[in-house]
């Protein structure tokens, strides 16, 4: 029997980043299918093209939570977020959920690397 490989240390700005992402995209998704009952694509769209527009973005979402173990999975994920920021153009409504979940992402980010570098700097012995 063998014995089990220990799981990989995950920073908090992955895990925080995950949760963010997770959650975003469900809101995103849910984003677009309001789209698609509100019909507020511009004249001449399909308003379909809100349900694959939020489905697509979620996906791309869900996907990179899971790439935040590499440095530009961070990368990736700020991207998604000018992507949610740009659909306040289309319906401004958007803009709120760009500016909370904007928000919890660059803490997650910043914030998380920050308390990251003071928990090391702590175990190491130099911080009180």
């Amino acid at each position: 029997m063998s014995t089990p490989r220990p799981r990989r240390y995950r920073p908090l700005p992955e895990k925080l980043g995950q949760v963010v992402l997770v959650f975003e995209a469900i809101v995103v998704f849910l984003g677009g299918l309001s789209i698609h009952g509100l019909r507020a694509l511009p004249e001449g769209v399909p308003s379909w093209w809100g349900i694959v527009a939020g489905s697509i973005v979620a996906l791309a979402m869900f996907v990179t939570s899971g790439l935040l173990r590499w440095r530009w999975g961070f990368g990736v994920g700020w991207a998604l977020q000018v992507v949610v920021a740009l659909g306040a153009l289309i319906v401004p409504a958007i803009l709120l959920i760009a500016l909370i979940f904007g928000g919890m992402w660059a803490y997650a980010t910043i914030g998380g690397e920050r308390i990251e570098r003071r928990v090391a700097a702590q175990h190491a012995g130099t911080v009180d």
